[in-house]
C-alpha cells in the first residue's frame, strides 16, 4: 500500500463456528463454509491489509470454538480485528482472541483511515443496544481525529432492514448512535453483520453496509424466518485517502443441504 493506493479490508461476519468442526447450522457445516472463505481470501491479489470480523464468530460461545477460529486465521498473516455479536461470549473472546495476528484493539488507525469498533451485544438477548459508556467513548474518539476518514463497525444494524422478523432484533437505540455520528462529518462508513445478507442504506452522507454471512443466508424482506439459497460470502472494501471508497461482495461455493423448513436457529 502506497500513500495514494487504497487500503483494502475484508469484512467477515456471522461465522457461527462450533467447538467441533463437524457440527452444522441448519444443514450447513459452518467450519467448511468458513474454510472456503479463507481459501478465497488467500487467493486474493493484492491481499487485504486487514480483516474485520463483525460478530457471531461462534454459535456456542466456547473457548474451543474461538481457539479454532484463531488457529484458522493464523496462516493468513493479516491483522484481524473483531467485535462480538449476540451469539458470542465476550469474556471468552477476550480470553482467547488476542494472539497475533488477531488483535484486541477497538480503535486503531491504518493508512489514512480511523477504525472504531462498537459492542452492540446485550447478554442473553438477540437484539442490540449501545450503552451510554460506548456512546461516550465513540464521541470522545471522534473528537480526537476530526480530519481522518472514519469507519465504524458494530454487529447489529442501526436501522430497520425491511424484514419483519429481523427488525425485532436490530439496534434498540439507533437514534442515540446517530446523534453522535451526525456531529462528525469524517464518518464515511458503518459496517455491520447480523442480517446474513447484502444490504446498503445511505443516511446524511454516511453509507451503511450489511454483509452476507460466511454461514447460512437469510431471505431478504421476509416476514418470517426464512433461509436464502445464496452462497456464503464476505465483503471487500477499498478505502481511499480522500475518504472515498468502493466495495464488492464475494461469494464462495460450499455444497450443502439446507434445512429450508427451519423456523429459527
Amino acid at each position: 500500500m502506497t500513500s495514494n493506493s487504497p487500503l483494502l479490508i475484508a469484512q467477515v461476519t456471522d461465522i457461527h463456528l462450533f467447538a467441533h468442526e463437524q457440527q452444522e447450522l441448519l444443514g450447513l457445516p459452518t467450519d467448511r463454509s468458513f474454510q472456503a472463505v479463507l481459501q478465497r481470501l488467500r487467493g486474493l491479489d493484492p491481499q487485504p491489509d486487514l480483516l474485520l470480523l463483525t460478530g457471531d464468530l461462534s454459535q456456542d460461545g466456547t473457548a474451543i470454538a474461538y481457539e479454532r477460529l484463531q488457529a484458522a486465521l493464523l496462516p493468513l498473516g493479516i491483522p484481524v480485528y473483531w467485535l462480538p455479536g449476540n451469539h458470542d461470549c465476550l469474556p471468552m473472546m477476550q480470553q482467547v482472541l488476542h494472539q497475533f495476528p488477531v488483535m484486541p484493539e477497538k480503535v486503531f488507525d491504518v493508512g489514512c483511515w480511523n477504525f472504531l469498533l462498537l459492542n452492540s451485544g446485550v447478554p442473553g438477548c438477540v437484539y442490540g443496544e449501545l450503552s451510554d459508556e460506548s456512546l461516550d467513548w465513540l464521541d470522545a474518539q471522534l473528537q480526537q481525529l476530526p480530519q481522518r476518514p472514519t469507519l465504524i463497525a458494530l454487529h447489529h444494524p442501526p436501522f430497520l432492514v425491511n424484514s419483519k422478523w429481523l427488525d425485532t432484533s436490530t439496534l434498540r437505540n439507533p437514534e442515540a448512535l446517530w446523534a453522535v455520528i451526525d456531529r462528525y462529518p469524517q464518518v464515511k462508513l458503518v459496517l455491520f453483520g447480523h442480517i446474513h445478507q447484502e444490504f446498503c442504506q445511505q443516511r446524511q452522507g454516511v453509507s451503511c453496509l450489511g454483509t452476507p454471512s460466511t454461514s447460512i443466508q437469510f431471505e431478504p424482506e421476509s416476514n418470517n424466518f426464512a433461509l436464502d439459497c445464496n452462497s456464503p460470502g464476505f465483503r471487500l472494501v477499498n478505502l481511499y485517502p480522500d475518504g472515498s471508497w468502493t466495495t464488492q461482495v464475494e461469494r464462495v461455493e460450499c455444497v450443502h443441504q439446507l434445512d429450508l423448513v427451519a423456523s429459527g436457529y
